[in-house]
């Protein structure tokens, strides 16, 4: 047992996310404003009811970041980082925060502003090494899940080509009806399969958005929730693991899997109490940063049999009206990935959907939502997992 968990001691009682685009004309403070307000406002409450605040956001320097802009009167502001899983991280630490009765309420908040700066992904560069790691792009490291999926199980390049576009398919489908989604169109098959290559199979629709965002979420003891609202969310689970970034090194790691992926979902349903995810999970948000990374996703977080994952993006099983939807908001594919943001992003997505506020992509009477956020690259990397329930005590 690697953690005693806290399912059903915290729930959220506020979320609000920005649109997430290119906003050109917003500054990370105006971003953190907008989203806050949102927070405050469906939860009723005011800057002066908060305790403690966690950020998460790439390459700034300190909870000032935070503090300035929202005119934070000496209150902590811890800001954390954790790769592209940072909003997660932030969540994380917030949650633990008031289950641990340091704090009665706290918000955690992400943020990234990705357009002015001209650059894809982790905006930090690598800390110094002895010159033995490969210097990759991360659209080439997670080209190579696709080669190595497709002979693995027997698919050929077309086969393979047709599942993988299926999935971002499927995803511009889902954020077509999103109005905070960065493409809100949806995009033709053939369209995808021909886009320009970028690595390997991966062509630019394999991809997901380069984006400007905020996401925000408040969070208190579950006996409190009702407070204030009628509709809080509750944690069941947060798992997270760092791997021991043995892959590239590793004679017998072969990208179709991320180990990480594992052992953080093993420890997420064991403290939720989730004995079959295919069955028991309503619906997911998980870290398609490319559309193999989704496939794969698949069978490491259990929703797929190893080997058939490809087999159920084909029956349509994680579409909108299939039998688990997976990234009903459109995913970082569709609605955009500000890195600090988007593990946030997830958890909103699962707030409006157990409260029946989706529109469009409403999913019929949901229980639990599972949000998935990893950082790194395949097989060195962090994973995370949460899940997160309508009503508490459904396991205990």
């Amino acid at each position: 047992m690697s953690s005693n968990g806290i399912c059903d001691q915290v729930a959220i009682v506020g979320m609000g996310c920005t649109p997430f685009g290119e906003h050109w004309d917003k500054s990370v403070g105006d971003m953190l404003i907008e989203s806050t307000t949102e927070a405050l406002s469906s939860a009723g409450i005011t800057h002066d009811d908060i305790d403690a605040y966690w950020l998460g956001t790439m390459g700034n320097l300190s909870g000032l970041t935070l503090s300035e802009p929202l005119k934070i009167k000496y209150k902590p502001v811890t800001r954390v980082e954790n790769f592209c899983a940072t909003g997660s991280e932030a969540m994380r630490n917030a949650a633990y925060a008031v289950a641990s009765g340091a704090y009665d309420m706290v918000m955690a908040v992400g943020v990234e502003k990705l357009k002015d700066s001209g650059f894809s992904g982790l905006t930090t560069g690598a800390p110094p090494g002895d010159g033995t790691k490969a210097m990759t792009t991360a659209p080439a490291h997670f080209s190579m899940l696709a080669p190595a999926y497709f002979k693995k199980y027997g698919l050929d390049d077309d086969t393979g080509k047709e599942v993988i576009s299926k999935i971002a398919q499927k995803n511009h489908e889902n954020g077509a009806k999103n109005p905070k989604a960065q493409f809100q169109k949806p995009v033709e098959l053939d369209k995808i399969k021909a886009s320009p290559k970028v690595a390997g199979h991966l062509g630019i629709m394999d991809c997901s958005g380069v984006s400007d965002g905020s996401a925000c979420a408040i969070l208190v003891r579950a006996e409190d929730a009702h407070k204030y609202t009628d509709k809080p969310i509750f944690i069941k689970a947060l798992s997270f693991v760092a791997g021991p970034a043995e892959g590239p090194m590793t004679q017998d790691y072969d990208f179709t899997t991320f180990k990480e992926v594992e052992e953080s979902a093993a420890e997420a349903y064991r403290q939720a109490g989730v004995e079959n995810p295919r069955e028991e999970i309503s619906m997911a948000e998980v870290h398609d940063c490319f559309t193999p990374t989704e496939l794969v996703l698949y069978e490491d977080l259990g929703f797929s049999e190893r080997g058939k994952g490809w087999e159920d993006v084909m029956d349509g099983t994680f579409a909108l009206d299939g039998s688990l939807p997976v990234n009903p908001d459109g995913g970082l594919k569709s609605f955009g990935h500000p890195i600090g943001a988007s593990g946030l992003r997830m958890m909103y997505e699962m707030w409006l959907q157990l409260r029946g506020e989706a529109g469009e992509r409403q999913i019929d009477e949901p229980k639990l939502g599972l949000t998935h956020n990893l950082g790194g690259r395949p097989g060195q990397c962090v994973s995370f997992v949460s899940i997160v329930g309508s009503e508490p005590n459904s396991k205990n």
